[in-house]
């Protein structure tokens, strides 16, 4: 059958929800009214739901009866290549701040990637983000300072840090040479 007349998997998409939301089939029973067992039965694709029922799920998962109902072909699958000549690059407004910004233009301000070298002393400060943002921070050379509202913690190569940036932070190179952080900002758009 070609992929564009394909039925849409509801059960695959319900599941593909609920995950990214992080709820339980038990859960998500209580906030749709549709019981464990016939979730469980309509993820694995054992039964055929009513659109009473899609309808009553997507009400529980807070999105769009479309949502649900997509189809599953692969026009939405996304590789995207960027370029290092192609790479964004600019300098903070504090000295000795660099940024490359990985992700395409198309994420911005839903998940935004960037490589930040620090010289020694060097402090990026930022302003807090909308609600429930996130960042998630490794660092891939030296030792920095993290500082998110009243948190704060020093990591050296290879340590990891996750934090709710919506609050002031900054991240400071506290070593003696060049510090470099890999960066990941999860934004937090209620549905």
């Amino acid at each position: 059958m070609d992929p564009e007349q394909r039925p849409p998997q509801v059960g695959k998409n319900i599941q593909k929800v609920r995950k990214e939301k992080r709820l339980t089939l038990g859960h998500l029973s209580q906030v749709s009214g549709v019981s464990k067992a016939m979730l469980s039965q309509i993820e694995t694709e054992k039964v055929n739901p009513t659109i009473a029922t899609i309808w009553k799920i997507a009400q529980g998962l807070q999105i769009s009866l479309n949502t649900l109902l997509k189809s599953n072909n692969d026009e939405g699958r996304r590789f995207h290549v960027s370029r290092s000549e192609h790479i964004t690059s600019l300098d903070a407004e504090e000295e000795g701040v660099h940024i490359k910004v990985l992700s395409p233009f198309s994420m911005v301000e839903d998940l935004e990637i960037y490589l930040v070298s620090l010289t020694a002393g060097g402090v990026l400060h930022s302003q807090a983000h909308i609600p429930k943002t996130e960042e998630f921070v490794t660092v891939i050379s030296g030792s920095v300072r993290v500082n998110a509202g009243t948190n704060m913690g020093e990591l050296h190569k290879g340590d990891f840090v996750s934090y709710h940036s919506d609050v002031k932070h900054s991240i400071e190179n506290i070593g003696s040479g060049e510090a470099v952080v890999h960066m990941v900002v999860r934004f937090h758009h209620p549905r």
